[in-house]
């Protein structure tokens, strides 16, 4: 595999984040969470958003230096389903509310396997209502970003709106989108021991966010499968090179082009899935300055 330099350096400081032993991964991503420097104070705030079947859904608001209206952006952390929190994406939230004006929200969306699908995707519907009918966000104006198992999800609210009639997005990062459970692309194939995330944590990620089915895998949990891609919000792609989710990525990224949906796709050479961890990197720091810019477009 060919390394982006800065990248290959970082290598042995990075942690190990596979998912073979749950427990473990999750305080590795935790204390991960824990030392990512943090929001300036004030500059996010954590609160209850009314959440399926009476509950409730914590979500982290970072909110703009400006009054409305002005765009929502829904942040979906990664994690393969199984791990991490909205705390992972604390600083990115109060950085996206400041560079691009906009009311930024959080969720802590529920993890498999205690919570399998389609737990997740139904926590970050109610958090999305939310925020579409928040009364200072610009219903026209409301996107959604997504990493990995973040991505999926935004990849799922995407069809799950048009398909039930809103909210109404208008824009969508998917960002190494995890979103075929068929593990059947050449990446997914070849990237077996890849940093942060290979071919057996895709595995385990799948068996346990659809454990709870019984027979066919819908395609609100597995966008990959949807044969009808039409009618769905404009798309900014992230991949990376040696990332085992890069192929599904690309086809999906095909798939809503041949459906008629603006895409602007990126590939990142020498990476690997979640090197933007690597935050000084100068591929790191050009991946988040171009998805920032791809979202001022949007919603300017």
């Amino acid at each position: 595999m060919g390394w982006d330099p800065e990248l290959a350096a970082a290598l042995p400081t990075l942690p190990d984040l596979h998912i073979a032993d749950l427990d473990t991964a999750r305080a590795r991503v935790r204390d991960l969470a824990a030392r990512a420097p943090a929001p300036p104070p004030g500059a996010v705030e954590a609160t209850e958003v009314e959440g399926p079947d009476g509950g409730t859904v914590r979500v982290l608001v970072a909110r703009p230096p400006r009054s409305g209206p002005v765009p929502g952006l829904l942040l979906l952390h990664g994690g393969g389903f199984v791990m991490g929190a909205a705390d992972m994406v604390a600083g990115q939230a109060a950085a996206l509310a400041a560079a691009l004006g906009a009311l930024v929200v959080a969720p802590d969306y529920r993890l498999a396997p205690e919570h399998p699908y389609p737990a997740a995707l139904d926590d970050c519907a109610a958090v999305l209502r939310w925020l579409a009918a928040r009364p200072e966000v610009d219903p026209a104006r409301v996107a959604l970003h997504g990493m990995s198992a973040g991505g999926g999800l935004a990849a799922a609210l995407t069809l799950l709106c048009r398909d039930r009639g809103g909210p109404a997005v208008c824009f969508q990062v998917l960002d190494a989108p995890e979103v075929d459970d068929r593990l059947d692309t050449p990446s997914m194939r070849a990237f077996v021991d890849t940093p942060l995330w290979s071919r057996p944590d895709a595995e385990l990620s799948w068996r346990h966010y659809l454990s709870g089915l019984d027979g066919e895998v819908p395609v609100l949990a597995a966008p990959a499968r949807a044969t009808d891609l039409s009618g769905l919000p404009p798309a900014y792609v992230v991949l990376y090179e040696n990332d085992p989710l890069r192929d599904e990525g690309l086809a999906y990224a095909a798939g809503l082009l041949a459906a008629g949906v603006g895409v602007e796709l990126h590939l990142f050479p020498g990476t690997f899935h979640r090197s933007a961890v690597v935050a000084g990197a100068a591929v790191s720091q050009r991946q988040a300055a171009e998805t920032v810019e791809a979202l001022r477009r949007a919603f300017s």
